[in-house]
Formats: structure tokens, C-alpha cells, sequence
């Protein structure tokens, strides 16, 4: 319990995550809708045109040596969450003294910080801490930035619905604007379903945690594709077969990618992107031969259960044909919980997995990527997310 206090009081809001009963099943069913595959449709072009901006930054690392490639694509998620959950975009990829995109980056820092700083647990010493005092200097900049967001998209609601009913026109504005993650919000916000704050909870929520662990699933898979140049010609040969057949108009039907997808999954398996997540106990059970009383935390470790040899075999190696279809029938579907599992899933799994096929399709038809890192000498730093301490560092070349 106090590892969820925590969280709530580092977040700074009643989050998506943690909120319960009415408040949660609400919320959930406002945002349910903004991952339907109409709506999904949407986002392909924005998150095409990011996969583009990293490309060309990539380019200066063509032939240049090993290097990180972290900090690039979660600058790339970076802004792609912005532009599909406010439709706002802070070119995190190109200004890099954007404040809004340092402010989400430092923020990570922060918390993973207070995390390993059992001292700092107490909002009472983490407010008058030097840590705590820039924790609250990047929350301002983060509300700020978003509060601002909303004032002008109600403005700009308003002032078009306004227009329209003086035209006569039938077909108001919330049937033509094509809803996205803030629209649906909006909508909700004018019917009274939800607070501006609430509105900002969810937006900061869904940012902060939609990018740092898409963009950890990005990264390990790079890694893993680098050290298996035979796997990544296969995944190649499926990306080219793709572009050389696109249609004008993508959907999400057509962003198959099937031993791509095959990958990232396995990727997410040996390298979980949340290595532990933690369950409440509604009621008293009873689990593996043990009785759990009502109002008990119960943790469960992804990093673990995707290691598991009996469930795995050979679990620390990589082999995308464990999810091709034939391969996964009658497998335990608790076997496999990247995204966590039940009612409390993560919401945002269909994008999360959508923007990696695309970015991941961008990269790969440009570059050939090698690392030389054995997985024994990358320390892993399993806190929000996993990542590897030092760094994942590759090396770029054209394919020939």
C-alpha cells in the first residue's frame, strides 16, 4: 500500500491507474471509445509523419558508430502521444529545449528517483527536499502546458458550435469533429460527465504514461532485432513487401505486419515495458493453496512470469515463432500479460501496438541495425518501466 501512495502522490492526481469503484468504471467507459479501430484510423498519418522526423534524425548516425538510440524514440513517443491524445505537437524530436517535453522526461527521472528513496516517501520531507521542489516546478509546466490546451479547444468548441447554429446548419460540431482522445473528454465535459480537472488527469495520465513504455517496447526491440540480423531480414522482407503495396489511404487493417508483430511481442516478453504491476483484493480468496484476505495487495512480477521456463522454454531466448498462430494455441492467455490483464488492462494497448509496427516498419526500411551488447552486460533497472541503466547502443547502415 505505501508503493501505491506513492504513486498517487507523485503523479499528483486521483490517476487512471489507481482510481476505484465509480470513479474508474466511468472514466473508462468515457475513454473506451478513442481506441475503437475508426478512431485508431486517425492517428496512422501523425504517427507516420514522427516515424519520418526520426528517420531523418537517424540519418546523422548512419555509419558513425555505436550510439543510444533511447533517447530518440522516446522523443519520437513523445510526440506522438501528444499529437493523438491533445492534437497538439511539441516537437519534442526537433526543439529540443522544449519545455514541455523536458519537463515529461525530467518528471520520469524524479519519480523513479523518489521511488529508490524510501526518505523521500513522506510528502512532508519530499516537498522541502531540492528533488521534491523540482518535482513541483515540472508539475506546473506539465499542467500549464495542458490546462492551456483545454481552455483553447473549449474555446474553440464553443465559438463553432456557436457559429453553426446561427447558420442553421444541422450537423453540428460534434458530429463532424473527428473525435480523438481530448474530443471524447470534451464531449463528456459539455454533457457533465467529467471536470476540467478531471480532463486534465486523464490527458497527463494517458501522456506521461503512454509514451515512456511504448518507447521502451520500441527500444528493446531494436536491441533484439540487432543481435538477430536473420529475424530482422525476415521482418525486412515483410516491411518492403508493405510499402511496395500500400494503398493511398491506410488503415489499420492494413498495418498487418504479422512476423513484425510476432517480434514486438517477443520483445515485450524477455523485456516487459511494466515488469511489475500490483492487484487489490476486493474479497476474500483463496490462491495457489493460500487464503487472501479482502483489502490485500497482491504483486505480480511480468519480468518473472515471461521467464518462466516451464510456461517459456528457453525463455531468455529470442524467437518471434512462439506467436505465430500456430504456436500459441492452447497456450494459458495469463502466460502472456505485457499489458497487464482483466477489466484493469491497459486501455491504450491497440495504439501502443499500432504506433510500434509503424515506427518500428520506418526504421527498419531505412536502416540496418546491429548491436553489439550481450544481454549479460546490460544492467536492467526494472522501476515505472524497464529499461537498461547505461543505455541501448546500435549502429546504423544503409541496407545495400
Amino acid at each position: 500500500m505505501l508503493i501505491k501512495t506513492t504513486i498517487n502522490s507523485c503523479c499528483d492526481q486521483s490517476c487512471f491507474f489507481f482510481s476505484e469503484g465509480t470513479k474508474w468504471k466511468t472514466r473508462r467507459r468515457l475513454i473506451t471509445p478513442t481506441f475503437h479501430f475508426s478512431i485508431l484510423n486517425q492517428f496512422i498519418q501523425g504517427i507516420e509523419e514522427q516515424a519520418e522526423i526520426l528517420v531523418k534524425r537517424l540519418e546523422e548516425k548512419v555509419d558513425k558508430g555505436v550510439f543510444n538510440i533511447a533517447p530518440y524514440i522516446a522523443l519520437c513517443t513523445l510526440d506522438i502521444i501528444c499529437a493523438t491524445a491533445m492534437d497538439v505537437f511539441p516537437n519534442a524530436q526537433g526543439a529540443r529545449s522544449s519545455p514541455y517535453a523536458k519537463g515529461v522526461l525530467r518528471m520520469g527521472e524524479l519519480i523513479e528517483h523518489r521511488f529508490r528513496s524510501p526518505w523521500l516517501w513522506a510528502d512532508t520531507v519530499y516537498n522541502i527536499s531540492s528533488p521534491g521542489r523540482e518535482f513541483q516546478r515540472c508539475l506546473k509546466i506539465l499542467h500549464g502546458f495542458t490546462n492551456k490546451v483545454i481552455d483553447e479547444r473549449i474555446r474553440e468548441r464553443s465559438n463553432k458550435i456557436e457559429k453553426e447554429e446561427e447558420s442553421g446548419d444541422e450537423n453540428d460540431f460534434k458530429r463532424k469533429k473527428r473525435l480523438a482522445f481530448l474530443d471524447l473528454l470534451l464531449e463528456a465535459y459539455d454533457n457533465g460527465e467529467i471536470s476540467k480537472e478531471g480532463i486534465r488527469e486523464e490527458v497527463d495520465t494517458f501522456t506521461f504514461e503512454g509514451h515512456d513504455t511504448t518507447a521502451g517496447g520500441m527500444t528493446w526491440a531494436l536491441y533484439l532485432l540487432g543481435r538477430h540480423p536473420d529475424i530482422q531480414k525476415k521482418v525486412v522482407h515483410e516491411v518492403d513487401s508493405f510499402f511496395e503495396t500500400r494503398p493511398d489511404t491506410v488503415t489499420v487493417e492494413d498495418v498487418k505486419f504479422r512476423y513484425l508483430e510476432c517480434a514486438l511481442k517477443e520483445a515485450q516478453r524477455i523485456f516487459p515495458s511494466v515488469p511489475f504491476f500490483s492487484r487489490l483484493t476486493t474479497e476474500n480468496c483463496e490462491l495457489g493453496g493460500y487464503f487472501i484476505p479482502k483489502g490485500t495487495t497482491i504483486g505480480v512480477s511480468t519480468l518473472q512470469l515471461h521467464r518462466n521456463s516451464e510456461l517459456w522454454p528457453e525463455p531468455c531466448k529470442f524467437n518471434p515463432d512462439r506467436f505465430l498462430q500456430e504456436n500459441i494455441q492452447g497456450r494459458n492467455p495469463y502466460a502472456f500479460i505485457p499489458f497487464s490483464a482483466g477489466p484493469r488492462n491497459c486501455i491504450g494497448q491497440r495504439l501502443a501496438l499500432l504506433e510500434e509496427k509503424l515506427v518500428i516498419a520506418h526504421v527498419l526500411r531505412h536502416f540496418a541495425v546491429e548491436s553489439f551488447q550481450a544481454p549479460e552486460d546490460i544492467a536492467l533497472v526494472s522501476e515505472l518501466t524497464l529499461r537498461a541503466k547505461d543505455g541501448i547502443y546500435v549502429t546504423l547502415a544503409k541496407w545495400h
